[in-house]
């Protein structure tokens, strides 16, 4: 009998929740807006407000801290976006090299079409800024920045950020902080108070809730330049008719993933290091990346000498294996992954990585998976190479 797929990619987007299927779906019933005056509007708004306050109590933050968005790529544009414009004249962003290009482009862009002056913060071999890379930067003109972006854990290699460092060394020149804690929040302890960010993005189908969904905490005091304009929603910060049911399941996901986060951590933990040395006995020649400890928990990510990384996903894929390319591809072309060569890869490297990622859904079987057809699939894709 075929064994089924194994998801092993949820990192990209994990299975929705039974509690935020249960609770967005409860909501699609409903009519009314959540501007509207009448009682249907009024209703929507509570379970708006409602949700709100959830995600705050789950995240130690405010629930005026908390502006809705359709997830974490506006987020991030809205945090990096807004807050340069907001602090002009100030043209320096420190973002750190490894970011998902939802906050890299982003800072690009400003760059290439405001004047910006976008430096991209080192990281050593495990993919980590240092609180000392951080304060060098910022003292070579610290009046000259207008703000920093780090994330608060890796999307392709794990490696979790020392945020509450970076966030202090920050504060030490009155700089507003900002965090992308998409992959962070559901696998790793989220304080927003704690961490001391300024603002901080979270999206839910990372952690179990729908698409479209997401937030950016925004510490009071902190207004960034709207990034779009209408009707002045989200403390006329983001502009834009609520989906009330998204927002709910988005809650209960985030209330969900934050009450079982410890319990999953230890499960997933557990799950990953049997994958990690599984995959070493299998390919002895493989090279983990990352962190080797203080990484996401649902996090294994490595680079396979000899082979494309997009061949080797397809040939898992055919075999019913889903994973993900620790690299881009563009036009047909496969390109270095940003964040293993700025940990000082070799670009050769950098094209033969794959990421392995667990969630709530993961099960020694999508393991077992993985092992029965990885060598297999490893030797062909090198035959390919050499052809």
């Amino acid at each position: 009998m075929t064994r089924p797929s194994a998801y092993l990619d949820h990192a990209a987007t994990t299975p929705m929740l039974p509690e935020a299927i249960e609770a967005m779906t409860g909501q699609l019933k409903r009519v009314g807006n959540a501007s509207s005056l009448h009682a249907a509007g009024r209703q929507v708004r509570r379970v708006v407000e409602e949700s709100r306050e959830t995600i705050a109590d789950a995240l130690g933050a405010r629930p005026s801290e908390v502006v809705f968005t359709s997830g974490g790529t506006e987020a991030d544009n809205l945090a990096i976006k807004g807050l340069y414009w907001a602090r002009r004249p100030r043209r320096r962003v420190l973002i750190s090299s490894v970011e998902h290009h939802a906050a890299l482009d982003p800072a690009h862009w400003l760059a290439d079409s405001q004047g910006a002056e976008v430096e991209l913060l080192p990281v050593d071999g495990a993919g980590r800024v240092h609180a000392d890379t951080l304060r060098a930067a910022i003292e070579r003109d610290p009046d000259g920045v207008a703000m920093i972006s780090v994330m608060w854990a890796n999307n392709e290699v794990g490696t979790v950020q020392p945020v509450t460092e970076l966030a202090a060394v920050a504060h030490e020149h009155g700089i507003p902080f900002h965090t992308d804690a998409v992959q962070a929040v559901g696998q790793v302890p989220v304080s927003f108070a704690a961490s001391r960010a300024d603002a901080l993005t979270l999206t839910g189908h990372k952690i179990g809730g729908p698409i479209g969904a997401g937030a950016l905490l925004l510490t009071r005091g902190l207004t960034p330049v709207s990034v779009q304009h209408g009707g002045g929603q989200e403390r006329d910060v983001r502009s834009g008719t609520l989906d009330a049911p998204a927002i709910a399941g988005f809650a209960a996901a985030v209330s969900t993933a934050v009450q079982e986060q410890e319990a999953l951590s230890a499960r997933l933990t557990s799950l990953r290091d049997d994958l990690i040395q599984r995959v070493r006995a299998a390919i002895p020649d493989v090279v983990l990346n990352g962190d080797p400890a203080d990484r996401l928990p649902g996090n294994a990510h490595f680079c396979f000498p000899g082979c494309e990384g997009d061949a080797l996903l397809m040939l898992l894929d055919a075999k019913g294996v889903e994973c993900s390319t620790g690299s881009a591809c563009s036009a047909g072309v496969a390109q270095p992954s940003h964040v293993l060569l700025a940990m000082g890869a070799e670009p050769a490297a950098a094209r033969g990585s794959l990421r392995f990622t667990l969630g709530h859904t993961s099960t020694p079987d999508d393991v077992d998976r993985l092992i029965e057809v990885l060598p297999a699939a490893v030797e062909r894709a090198r035959r390919a190479g050499l052809s």
